[in-house]
């Protein structure tokens, strides 16, 4: 499985097996989690057999069930902080779709009480990911039009597959409040409109749209 059949095949999911995630997988992704830390200057990580993070009523009004694994996106505040945590977030959601497990970006219905007890004093947190082997694989999340989030007349067909990949990212309620503009070779990527945790989604936008186009686009606000 390729990056591109990681963004098609990968969607939410709440629901998870008590499947056991094997150690030689666990490896891989404490070795990427490592990697993504060390280039984006976070303190990202996995707790793995611990159901407490999401043993609240919160969690359950989320509809979340038997997790027992998530990713913890957390590090110094400071200059975007979110949206590297989006970016970053990201890159490990689809390196574990690839490894055959599922997840979930989670803002607000897991046990933070629990969760901010595993951060760094000085540091903070931004999000939760679950993480497992899906009861189900998910289904996809209905997405806006291509022209509905692009600025522009004229563009490359490198574009075009960027956007589409980004129309396929985890946005907080979908609300998928992001705008491209391509001009003359430059493309640039802004929130649109007001919305929860925008910067994060303009950073899981971001990893998609570079992961469709091999193309940067630049944040602009």
């Amino acid at each position: 499985m390729n990056i591109l059949d990681a963004i098609e095949a990968r969607h939410s999911v709440r629901s998870y097996k008590d499947d056991p995630i094997p150690d030689e997988t666990r490896d891989l992704l404490n070795a990427y989690v490592k990697h993504c830390n060390k280039e984006g200057n976070l303190h990202i990580s996995i707790q793995y057999d611990d159901p407490d993070g999401f043993d609240s009523r919160l969690a359950h009004y989320g509809n979340f069930r038997n997790v027992k694994n998530y990713i913890v996106l957390a590090g110094k505040p400071g200059d975007d902080f979110s949206l590297r945590c989006g970016y970053y977030g990201e890159k490990i959601v689809l390196y574990a779709q690839k490894l055959g497990l599922n997840t979930c970006w989670v803002a607000l219905t897991f046990n933070k009480r629990k969760v901010k007890k595993l951060l760094v004093p000085g540091e903070a947190l931004c999000m939760v990911i679950s993480l497992g082997y899906g009861e189900t694989q998910g289904i996809p999340h209905r997405s806006r039009s291509f022209d509905n989030v692009v600025k522009a007349t004229d563009y490359p067909d490198w574009f075009k597959k960027g956007v589409e990949a980004a129309l396929l990212a985890p946005t907080a309620t979908n609300q998928q409040k992001f705008l491209f503009a391509y001009n003359d070779g430059n493309v640039t990527l802004s929130a649109k409109g007001i919305g929860p945790h925008l910067e994060t989604d303009l950073g899981i936008v971001k990893y998609h749209f570079e992961a469709g186009s091999g193309y940067v686009p630049k944040i602009v606000r």
